[in-house]
């Protein structure tokens, strides 16, 4: 199957649509966005705890065709907007749990446009189509991740001792 190009969800604007190139590819793909990504993360969930070192490790092993972890970028023509990784485990302390949609990550001044919407329908599609029967998430954000079809399955324990909410999505 080719994942390298996504039409926009039906519930995005037509303004939107017909602003922007939109495409959503593995970071394979397009392995010159790695550097961005890697910023991005480490700027949007790192901190002293987590170095850049450690988001560019995730970046440098979550490219390979078929195999998680995986990364997805969202670009408009050459500019890449936002990412989302597909992973074997985002919460340590809930290994049962997998796969998980994870990092997903959109450049500020692209926000508002419903394109972690669309990168959300992506991997959900991706991971419909490997068969997996559903997809998990983690946030400290409440009321979000509803509107995308995921169910809060309750809470977990992100190291050392943050309390998050967990989501379901089933494919």
């Amino acid at each position: 199957a080719n994942f390298a190009i996504f039409s926009p969800p039906k519930k995005c604007s037509p303004a939107y649509s017909e602003k922007l190139d939109v495409k959503i590819q593995p970071l394979y793909e397009v392995p010159h966005h790695a550097r961005q990504i890697t910023d991005w993360l480490w700027q949007a969930f790192g901190g002293v705890a987590m170095p850049r070192e450690f988001f560019a490790s995730i970046v440098e092993h979550s490219q390979r065709p078929d195999a998680l972890p995986l990364t997805f970028v969202l670009t408009d023509g050459e500019r890449a907007l936002a990412t989302v990784g597909l992973w074997r485990c985002d919460l340590i302390s809930r290994q049962d749990l997998y796969p998980w949609l994870a990092a997903l990550y959109v450049e500020e001044a692209a926000r508002g446009q419903g394109l972690a919407g669309m990168l959300q329908e992506h991997v959900k599609q991706y991971a419909r189509e490997k068969g997996y029967p559903s997809l998990h998430l983690y946030s400290a954000c409440v009321g979000f991740y509803e509107r995308f079809g995921w169910q809060h399955i309750g809470d977990g324990i992100e190291f050392p001792a943050t309390r998050v909410h967990l989501y379901r999505c089933a494919l």
